[in-house]
């Protein structure tokens, strides 16, 4: 059994979306909408946290924002949607706090491209 000494550490904010954000589920449009939500609602929650600068929240928020309302179109635009996703992750990707995040923006990503 391994022993991990953690004293000391001060952790502000930790991805841990597994148990709230799971793209593995998603069945159909609905779900991919549901699920990247909750993206957003983790970047807020990091953002508010000071892992991430305001400025950045709000860029990646906005671009998964954008990929959340061509979802909900009727016909949505798959590459639109791919887009504002690597916009998105472009935004996170060199916070290292926001590694998760990104992973679940890759995720997205695929699924996006099996669904439209």
């Amino acid at each position: 059994m391994s022993l991990f000494d953690q004293r000391g550490q001060k952790v502000n904010y930790q991805y841990n979306a597994a148990r709230d954000i799971n793209f593995a589920t998603v069945q159909n449009q609905a779900d991919l909408v549901n699920e990247l939500e909750k993206l957003n609602s983790e970047i807020t929650k990091a953002g508010d946290a000071q892992v991430i600068d305001a400025e950045i929240v709000t860029d990646a928020q906005y671009q998964i924002q954008k990929a959340v309302d061509q979802s909900k179109k009727p016909a949505p635009n798959k590459n639109a949607i791919v887009e504002h996703l690597i916009k998105a992750k472009d935004f996170l990707k060199d916070i290292v706090e926001a590694g998760g995040i990104v992973t679940a923006i890759v995720k997205a990503i695929e699924l996006v491209q099996q669904l439209f």
